[in-house]
């Protein structure tokens, strides 16, 4: 798993614009031998740890270059998920963070773009966030937005937020991996809505 990890980072001295990171396989993780008992159960640990209120963010990532020539070919969708998983890490460089599941079938499409835009979200968007909560859906359907400046990845309307990346490094972290970003643009909204929270298994 270090050995996996590892590919995932960029030297310091590499140059300023990164590519696309590479997309970790999904081995099958045991932290426990089969005979062990583990120390704590995912229910219980579920139950526990939702206990602390998280702020609600949409990650997001431009769509992939057009690879066909067929005018009637659909166009190549952008990706994103709703996260509550985000945070600021460092100022100097400035970097933010998010986890995600190593089985997200969102993630490796944001790893190939080696960039992404945290969209935070208001209190107001709670529908927005269960949209952007599910698999094999078109999560943007319907959902206004405009291109992040920096790395063209949307930029939804109405959030309190946004913070425009390049991926920095990826770090194994059990069933997932912690995603760092080195921040290249943000901004806020000049209103005063209340962020969109989520606290034992319901929003705020």
């Amino acid at each position: 798993m270090a050995a996996a990890a590892v590919r995932y980072l960029r030297s310091v001295e590499a140059a300023p614009e990164r590519g696309p990171v590479e997309v970790l396989p999904r081995p099958e993780l045991r932290c426990v031998g089969e005979d062990e008992r583990a120390p704590v159960g995912p229910a219980e640990f579920r139950r526990v740890l939702g206990n602390f209120a998280t702020g609600v963010a949409v990650v997001t990532a431009p769509a992939p270059a057009s690879t066909t020539d067929d005018p009637q070919a659909p166009a190549p969708a952008p990706a994103g998920f709703a996260c509550q998983s985000f945070s600021s890490l460092s100022l100097d460089p400035p970097l933010v963070a998010f986890m995600v599941g190593r089985t997200s079938t969102t993630w490796p499409r944001i790893a190939r773009a080696g960039v992404f835009c945290v969209n935070v979200l208001s209190a107001g968007q709670g529908e927005l966030c269960r949209a952007f909560a599910v698999s094999g859906a078109d999560k943007f359907a319907g959902v206004p937005y405009d291109a992040a400046p920096v790395s063209g990845s949307p930029r939804l309307a109405g959030t309190l937020a946004w913070i425009d990346c390049t991926i920095h490094a990826v770090h194994t972290g059990g069933d997932h991996l912690i995603v760092v970003g080195r921040v290249n643009a943000l901004g806020a909204s000049e209103g005063d809505e209340a962020p969109l929270l989520f606290h034992k298994g319901r929003f705020l």
